[in-house]
């Protein structure tokens, strides 16, 4: 069950907490010091030279993850939530994405209109996420009313698809994660590289206003939309709800797209971007009508090696970490040491938000088409119990403490102490998170402003140090 925050210190005094494989989230039992910057640290905050302001963390919200919290007893569901999303409880999470219609961790394929040729939207409806999406985010802004919410297809309706199919590849039997059937024959598929979508006017624009129905219907159940991306993994033809295109392709519909995003007041993101080519990206930022239009541009699994490319060429571009990669369904210490180093990738890159997949998944967290994956929270269906995770612990060591509005703070390192993450918070506070990935424990000494800041980590373990504002000026900062 939820482990709440420790009680805030006195101004003056540090908060350390501390996550070990066996110890999750405790109160350090060593101290923290801050004395003068009497000797040489181990990693220099370039507090002076504060990089991009983060706008928070967040998870996606999937059908299953309803399905897995709705088997709680409704007390025990609404702690997990409040642990997550309230501010100053838990996590805090304020930024989350959502799917436009059905994606991998849907109950099944669907979309908000399947009748063909209806381009004038005559059959478009929400409804059928009235039982699960829809719940599940109003019952989140519960926790968060603050909560910001961005959108994505996996698929577009399966008459605006060349293969008039949700799928774009047919199963392997050789992959676990795709040996379940979907119904397609080899010889439909649609290959990576290719317009899945059918690219007439009439498709484009019906599609462009497809994405505006559903913002609309979303807006007049109370949930607002900030941002969409035009699609999932554009590059992967999955065996479950997908559709490649060519950024040829995107370009033509991010025409038709942004206007209608434009009047709803919404931005247009693009993504998600899943593979390591930069060049995919450039063409559309590169085109005259549409590159000037794009707000930022979501990264996730191998896309993360294109972000640096992008980051440098672009540094205006917000950048999100759209999906981190889903593991495995075991949900043990490798993979959330693993998860670390995601995290201190993407915010050393630019990224100002950093998004996990399933926040609660049932044990072995199969997806509708055969795939086991991670989750923030595992619920054990026999017992209608639930436990969290590593992963929530370790990204729960961010997020609990960098505030929306914090500015990544990049360091300097001539000693081996390049191990960390640090932020400063709107209040003046620094945020010092970092990972001991040694077998012994290992004193990190860290130069804020004209401080020295002094901690013992455990063996294979997760710190972060909150530093008061009041506790340092930048008098005497390095430059």
């Amino acid at each position: 069950m939820p482990v709440a925050n420790p009680q805030s210190p006195d101004e003056a005094q540090p908060t350390w907490v501390v996550t070990t494989e066996a110890a999750p989230w405790t109160t350090a039992q060593t101290p923290v010091t801050i004395t003068e910057m009497d000797a040489f640290p181990g990693a220099f905050l370039r507090l002076d030279q504060p990089a991009q302001e983060i706008e928070g963390f967040g998870i996606c919200f999937n059908e299953l993850g309803w399905d897995a919290l709705s088997r709680l007893e409704a007390q025990d569901r609404e702690a997990i939530l409040r642990e997550v999303f309230a501010p100053g409880v838990g996590a805090g999470l304020t930024v989350c994405r959502m799917p436009i219609g059905a994606n991998d961790f849907s109950r099944d394929w669907y979309s908000y209109d399947e009748t063909p040729g209806d381009h004038a939207l005559e059959h478009f409806s929400v409804a059928h996420d009235e039982q699960t999406l829809i719940p599940y985010i109003k019952a989140a802004k519960g926790h968060q009313p603050e909560l910001r919410l961005w959108a994505s297809p996996w698929c577009p309706p399966t008459w605006m698809k060349r293969n008039n199919h949700y799928a774009c590849a047919a199963p392997n039997p050789l992959a676990a994660q795709t040996r379940f059937d979907n119904g397609l024959s080899r010889d439909n598929q649609i290959a990576e590289g290719e317009d899945g979508f059918i690219l007439t006017e009439e498709n484009l624009e019906t599609y462009a206003r497809y994405f505006g129905a559903f913002i609309d219907a979303y807006r007049e159940r109370g949930i607002e939309i900030s941002m969409v991306m035009p699609q999932n993994e554009f590059n992967s033809n999955q065996v479950f709800p997908a559709c490649t295109w060519t950024p040829q392709g995107l370009i033509s519909f991010l025409r038709h797209l942004i206007p209608h995003m434009e009047s709803r007041g919404v931005e247009v993101f693009f993504g998600t971007m899943e593979r390591a080519d930069d060049s995919l990206v450039e063409a559309i930022l590169a085109d005259p009508q549409v590159g000037p239009r794009i707000g930022g541009v979501g990264f996730q699994w191998a896309g993360k090696h294109a972000l640096p490319h992008i980051h440098h060429g672009h540094p205006e571009l917000k950048i999100y970490q759209s999906e981190q990669e889903c593991g495995d369904g075991r949900n043990d210490w490798r993979y959330a040491r693993y998860a670390w180093t995601m995290m201190r990738h993407y915010f050393t890159h630019g990224a100002t938000v950093y998004d996990y997949w399933n926040l609660a998944l049932d044990e072995g967290g199969v997806s509708r088409w055969g795939w086991s994956q991670n989750s923030l929270v595992v619920v054990d269906p026999e017992t209608a119990t639930a436990r969290f995770t590593h992963e929530y612990y370790i990204l729960k060591h961010l997020a609990g403490f960098v505030r929306p509005g914090a500015r990544f703070v990049p360091s300097l390192s001539y000693t081996g102490h390049e191990n960390i993450l640090a932020f400063l918070n709107p209040d003046g506070s620094v945020v010092i998170a970092s990972q001991n990935d040694m077998t012994t424990p290992q004193e990190l000494v860290v130069g804020v402003g004209d401080k020295l800041v002094r901690f013992e980590a455990p063996a294979d373990s997760i710190s972060t140090v909150v530093v008061p504002a009041g506790a340092f000026t930048l008098q005497g900062m390095p430059i």
